[in-house]
C-alpha cells in the first residue's frame, strides 16, 4: 500500500507541474496575443493546437504509463494456499533476510503481529522454520 501511495502522490505532482507549465505557457501566449492577434492569427490557432496536444499528452501519459504492476509471484499458488497480501509481504521480507523487528518496522506493525503472520505462513506452507518456509515459497514460485 505504501508504494501505491507514493505512486499516486507522484501522479498528482506530475499533473500539478503539467498544469503549472500549461498555465505559464498560456499566460505568455496571452500577453503576446494582445500584440499579435490582429496580424498573426495563425499563432492563435497554433496555441490552441499546442494546448490540445498538451491535454492529449497528459491523458495518454496517465492512461498508458500509470497502470498498476501485475502482482509479483505465482498468483495461482498464492490463491491455492490462501495467503493474504500481508503474509506474502512478510514472506518477501523474510526471504530478504530481515529479522522480525525489521519486518515490523518496515510494515509498521508490532513484532507480535509479525510472529502471528509467520506462524500462519509456517502452517500454510507446511514449514517448521524460516529457511523451510523460504525454500517452499521459492519452489512454488511465490518469491524469487
Amino acid at each position: 500500500m505504501k508504494g501505491r501511495r507514493i505512486q499516486w502522490r507522484f501522479g498528482w505532482q506530475m499533473l500539478a507541474w503539467g498544469l503549472a507549465l500549461a498555465a505559464g505557457a498560456l499566460l505568455l501566449a496571452w500577453t503576446d496575443y494582445q500584440r499579435m492577434a490582429r496580424t498573426n492569427t495563425g499563432d492563435v490557432a497554433l496555441l490552441l493546437v499546442a494546448g490540445l496536444f498538451l491535454g492529449l499528452g497528459l491523458w495518454l501519459g496517465f492512461a498508458v504509463w500509470n497502470k498498476p504492476a501485475p502482482p509479483p509471484g505465482n498468483p495461482a499458488a498464492i490463491a491455492s494456499l490462501g495467503l493474504t497480501p500481508r503474509e506474502v509481504e512478510v514472506l518477501r521480507l523474510l526471504a530478504a533476510g530481515q529479522a522480525n523487528k525489521e519486518i515490523a518496522r518496515a510494515l509498521e506493525v508490532s513484532p507480535n503481529t509479525v510472529k502471528t503472520h509467520l506462524a500462519r505462513l509456517y502452517e500454510k506452507l507446511g514449514a517448521t522454520s524460516r529457511t523451510a518456509a523460504i525454500a517452499r515459497a521459492r519452489s512454488l514460485g511465490i518469491i524469487g
